[in-house]
């Protein structure tokens, strides 16, 4: 039997329902929570997996990387993206340097107020890397 997502409009909570495909649209749909009728039907989220190369091949569009070296905001959300597709645990100091980024500091300043960040970010060569990647 299908399982069906609906949100009650009454209470505001969701909640499921198992129906039979001869059953949906036939049989009244009461909340599980109030047992009210003002419901609504939700259409849930549609996930779909794709492959590590399909998504390493996403980062790498050149039209997403334009303008990352001058733009620290941007670069960071890109290294988010990335260590998210990455799919790997990174060290805590990724985020901490992420985080910078998405504030607006440049890779130069994150070097001199981190020094002791040094050459183990995930196999990233630290921030001098990161300053000079080639994207």
């Amino acid at each position: 039997m299908p399982l069906y997502d609906y949100v009650c409009l009454d209470c505001r909570k969701p909640f499921d329902i198992f129906f039979t495909y001869a059953e949906y649209g036939t049989r009244p749909v009461v909340c599980s929570h109030c047992q009210g009728t003002n419901v609504r039907r939700r259409v849930p989220r549609v996930r779909f997996a794709r492959s590590e190369e399909s998504r390493m091949e996403s980062l790498a569009d050149p039209s997403a990387l334009a303008g990352l070296e001058d733009d620290p905001k941007a670069m960071g959300a890109m290294m988010r993206k990335m260590g998210r597709e990455m799919g790997e645990d990174l060290p805590p100091e990724f985020d901490d340097v992420v985080d910078r980024l998405e504030a607006g500091q440049s890779p130069e300043e994150i070097e001199s107020a981190m020094p002791d960040l040094g050459g183990d970010m995930g196999g990233m060569g630290g921030m001098g890397g990161m300053g000079d990647m080639d994207f």
